[in-house]
């Protein structure tokens, strides 16, 4: 495939990801992100494969940046899960 087709499904992708994203009910904000944090987990996956590849020293780089984007995404997706989790639990009455 060459550049240009690449890039126009990417730009697709980013369009009906923002548009998917938006419309979502507050109620099903929690499960989109557990889904979000298991898709992280994957890039992570590919991107050891890319950094342990013997090509070339690019890739390696790119891997290990991807790598630490990514569990970035996947530590703040649990904070950010934890804590809206927290703000569906009945909080204790003090009498």
């Amino acid at each position: 495939m060459d550049f240009i087709s690449i890039l126009s499904i990417f730009v697709l992708a980013c369009f009906v990801g923002y548009y998917v994203v938006w419309s979502v009910t507050p109620a099903l904000h929690t499960p989109l992100m557990a889904v979000t944090n298991a898709i992280s987990s994957v890039i992570i996956v590919g991107a050891l494969i890319a950094s342990a590849a013997q090509g070339s020293v690019y890739a390696k780089y790119l891997g290990l940046v991807a790598v630490v984007f990514a569990s970035v995404n996947i530590f703040g997706g649990f904070a950010v899960t934890a804590r809206m989790l927290a703000m569906y639990k009945k909080k204790e009455r003090k009498s």
